[in-house]
């Protein structure tokens, strides 16, 4: 029987090996011209040399290492599980589709990788304009537009908002303007001054948001679990507790809601409220008390927020979201024992970016659903305004424990 022989001559293998050393040594030169190349481009000429180097040599150790650091550097790691977030898409996709109306002209600020772009188009958008800051993201986002056959209607700009031109970027004012530039908290990516701006000098004087509104919510909560992940009070033995000021405020992924067992006291309080259509870029300051329906602990004080994509059509971060947004809890300094029917006063204050807290004091509280409640807002050291009603303030008695009132005074929690 005939037998299968691999012929193997000397000639072929000196080839192989001079084309392999060849191939490793431009890899090697292509990877130091991506470590000396700036990155001011936001990283396109440094990925483009390493994906060169790569296509040289597949295996390429250090070409991997640093193509994976670029991405790490200029593609937050919290777009994959946005995108996975159903809940988040699906509320986004029925809200587009219930405002944006055949022939309109769309800006969708924060393109990532083009999903309420193309929602927007497949609403019946005549044209969608798509904002992207990092160039990475923005040629991403182009070809994934592109493989689903709508690059002819949606056109990506690798830019922040702020620095759009209506007559230069964008043909026109804009029908609609759709984001989601929120953080856990709303304020924490600028979103207030970047939607101000886009529409005041983007948009029509009639352009309709997505999302519309906007409500940051506070309540009382007890968790031993989420105290010892932020301030564990021991470890093999030493007492760590000087290391505890550290930890005010506690970020709490999705992957840690189950174990930290945030348990509500009470109900939750508005603390602001935020028209997205027509942005107040105005400080804020706010009084509220926090009152507590069951006995236990608290010990920390946690702000959601509330959004009004649409008309019925709200997302969340609550106790009881599974999206994929985090959740952010300020820690009391103490914790502070509680009975049925006491409050925790608490100063809520913002500059339209930021959010601090300080708990105040602890009372006695008596729950009412329909109460008011002290808010202020500071314009430029001047007083606008303040509500307050008689009747609540003569319901929050000083509490008569004097240990536990105590403990409660000017808790700090700060960001």
């Amino acid at each position: 029987m005939a037998k299968d022989f691999a012929l193997s001559f000397p000639e072929d293998d000196e080839a192989r090996r001079e084309f392999e050393y060849q191939s490793t040594q431009e890899a090697d030169r292509l990877v130091q011209l991506a470590k000396l190349t700036p990155l001011t481009d936001g990283g396109l000429r440094t990925l483009q040399l390493l994906s060169e180097a790569l296509v040289k040599v597949p295996h390429h150790h250090e070409a991997r290492i640093l193509r994976d650091r670029l991405y790490q550097m200029f593609v937050p790691r919290w777009h994959f599980p946005m995108l996975g977030d159903k809940l988040r898409n699906r509320a986004y996709s029925a809200a587009i589709a219930s405002k944006v109306k055949p022939g309109d002209v769309v800006l969708d600020i924060g393109c990532g990788a083009g999903l309420t772009a193309m929602l927007a188009a497949r609403a019946g958008a005549k044209h969608v304009y798509t904002c992207e800051q990092q160039p990475l993201i923005a040629q991403a986002a182009s070809r994934v537009i592109e493989e689903n056959g709508l690059a002819d209607r949606i056109t990506v700009i690798p830019k922040m908002s702020h620095d759009l031109v209506v007559g230069v970027d964008l043909p026109e004012p804009v029908d609609v303007v759709i984001s989601e530039i929120v953080d856990t908290m709303l304020l924490g990516e600028g979103a207030l001054a970047t939607l101000s701006h886009a529409m005041r000098d983007l948009a029509k004087p009639d352009a309709r948001a997505i999302p519309e509104r906007g409500k940051l919510m506070a309540q009382v909560v007890e968790s031993d679990p989420l105290m010892d992940l932020w301030r564990p009070r021991a470890a093999e033995g030493f007492d760590l507790s000087a290391f505890h000021h550290f930890a005010t405020v506690a970020q709490i992924t999705p992957n840690d809601y189950a174990a930290c067992e945030l348990a509500p006291l009470g109900p939750a309080e508005e603390l602001f409220e935020f028209d997205f259509t027509k942005p107040d870029l105005t400080p804020g300051h706010a009084i509220r008390h926090l009152g507590c329906t069951a006995a236990g602990t608290i010990h920390a004080v946690s702000v959601y927020f509330q959004m009004d994509l649409a008309p019925g059509i709200e997302l969340t971060n609550d106790l009881t979201s599974d999206g994929h947004w985090g959740r952010t809890a300020f820690l009391l300094d103490q914790p502070v024992p509680v009975g049925q029917g006491d409050t925790l006063t608490i100063t809520a204050q913002h500059d339209t970016s930021q959010l601090s807290l300080t708990a105040d004091e602890l009372a006695e509280w008596q729950y009412d659903p329909h109460h008011r409640i002290v808010s202020h807002v500071w314009d430029n050291g001047d007083l606008l305004a303040m509500d307050c009603d008689d009747e609540l303030q003569v319901a929050c008695k000083p509490h008569g424990a004097e240990a536990i009132r105590d403990s409660a005074k000017s808790a700090e929690l700060q960001m």
